[in-house]
């Protein structure tokens, strides 16, 4: 049977829960240099600047037609929180993000192979309250999630900014509330959890 999320409902004007892991569980993101490599790449695709190429030509920009609202890259995976404002920008930068990603592992470990266990999955959301769970179930991910480097949480709480980040789309939601307090609140978080766990394909920790 096969997995939840495998096959995708791609529509418009649509949020979605993004998530992949390595090939075999294995690690994805060795060293803070993977880690701002795969950053760099959404930068690329999503930033307001175009980036080029080696010999001047741009890349593929999705800046119009995909939004990232939050992420969180782990060592064995990632979650991210995508809007799109048409029915394939979702899936032209993941596929762009994939690729890339699996070129610049492979030359850099001097492997070969997918580094992704299979294609992205990605779950539809469509109810408000949901919306806002994924967004802290992305950000609760590591135990340490205070001081994880690798996750959108800083944005989210003012410290840093980004052109390529959007989370008004979320905090617009919590109408001046404090969404640091929303993150802390363990309660929930078990809750979530659980919710949560139950949509995803399988467990990713």
């Amino acid at each position: 049977m096969p997995g939840r999320n495998i096959y995708k409902d791609y529509v418009a004007d649509s949020f979605y829960h993004v998530y992949n892991r390595g090939t075999d569980r294995q690690i994805i993101f060795r060293d803070d240099l993977d880690y701002r490599f795969f950053l760099y790449l959404i930068k690329r695709y999503l930033g307001e600047e175009a980036a080029l190429n080696s010999v001047g030509i741009a890349y593929p920009s999705y800046r119009g037609s995909a939004e990232l609202l939050a992420y969180c890259l782990m060592p064995r995976h990632f979650h991210l929180l995508l809007y799109q404002h048409d029915r394939k920008g979702m899936m032209n930068l993941l596929k762009s993000l994939s690729v890339a990603y699996g070129m610049y592992f492979n030359k850099r470990y001097s492997r070969i192979g997918p580094v992704f266990q299979q294609r992205y999955r990605a779950s539809r959301i469509t109810d408000e309250s949901y919306l806002l769970h994924i967004s802290r179930y992305i950000h609760l991910n590591p135990d340490d999630y205070k001081k994880w480097t690798w996750s959108s949480l800083p944005y989210y709480v003012g410290e840093l900014t980004a052109d390529w980040l959007k989370p008004d789309r979320i905090l617009e939601l919590f109408e001046g509330e404090d969404y640091s307090r929303f993150v802390d609140d363990y309660k929930d978080r078990r809750d979530d959890l659980e919710i949560i766990k139950h949509e995803l394909a399988d467990q990713l920790a």
